[in-house]
């Protein structure tokens, strides 16, 4: 079998527990570190924030994706989404694997809700195209994102070719599970859960998760495993779950 990547998503909340009681941070990077993914999908990532870094002990001087990724993953982009006074948060992508290019592209539904969609190529060894990497957030209204989808579609339809491996990750947002059916039908993914458990991964809230909001989409993989990082110290950390897949190319 060809050799197996290791991925990650995880919405991290900021980077503060459930209800915002207490900064997680770097729990968030250990945590992570210790799953030794290749390549970390993150949502609500914090690329700045002046109040908190003046009244927090211990905040990060870099932003939190720069600070996770310090020391363990050599390449990352942050896609800056929503903005407001103090700063402003995104998605992010961490690599192991050089990021070859990298665009984010807005895809905010309404006014009030900022959303982007962070397009990623990678270079990973033994792959004999660019890993078209993506990581997502979606809207909380159905018809936000049913457009998001849409824009997905075309830029995948437009940028990625058909026998280029792709992943696609985030927090969906997804309540009544209807994204699955069009990325599958439209674009020929396949979700890792399903794949490999025959179900979603529930993921939300991750003290006591009841909901399948958290995705990882492929194409040109097979799914050799994959797991949703339920438990201590897990469930203190983020009101989302992390999840966790091994890929090989198919």
């Amino acid at each position: 079998m060809k050799p197996i990547l290791n991925i990650a998503s995880y919405n991290i909340h900021k980077g503060f527990s459930f209800f915002n009681r207490r900064m997680v941070v770097h729990e968030v990077r250990d945590r992570l570190a210790d799953m030794n993914a290749d390549i970390v999908f993150l949502q609500e990532v914090l690329g700045e924030h002046a109040a908190h870094a003046g009244r927090i002990h211990n905040w990060p001087e870099k932003p939190q994706h720069e600070f996770i990724a310090q020391g363990i993953w050599t390449d990352f982009a942050y896609g800056k989404n929503a903005v407001y006074d103090h700063g402003h948060h995104g998605n992010a992508i961490l690599s192991r694997y050089p990021i070859l290019r990298w665009d984010n592209l807005d895809i905010s539904a309404h006014s009030f809700e900022q959303r982007g969609l962070l397009h990623c190529e990678l270079g990973v060894p033994d792959l004999d195209q660019p890993l078209h990497a993506i990581c997502l957030h979606l809207a909380l209204t159905e018809s936000g994102r049913r457009k998001q989808l849409q824009r997905l579609s075309e830029r995948i339809r437009d940028l990625v070719p058909d026998s280029a491996p792709l992943i696609i990750a985030g927090d969906f947002n997804d309540w009544r599970q209807r994204a699955a059916r069009h990325l599958a039908h439209d674009l020929g993914l396949r979700e890792v859960f399903e794949s490999a458990h025959g179900r979603l991964a529930l993921s939300f809230p991750a003290a006591l998760p009841m909901f399948a909001l958290d995705r990882i989409y492929v194409r040109g993989f097979h799914v050799a495993g994959a797991r949703v990082m339920h438990g201590a110290p897990w469930r203190r950390l983020s009101d989302h779950a992390a999840l966790t897949a091994q890929l090989q190319r198919s």
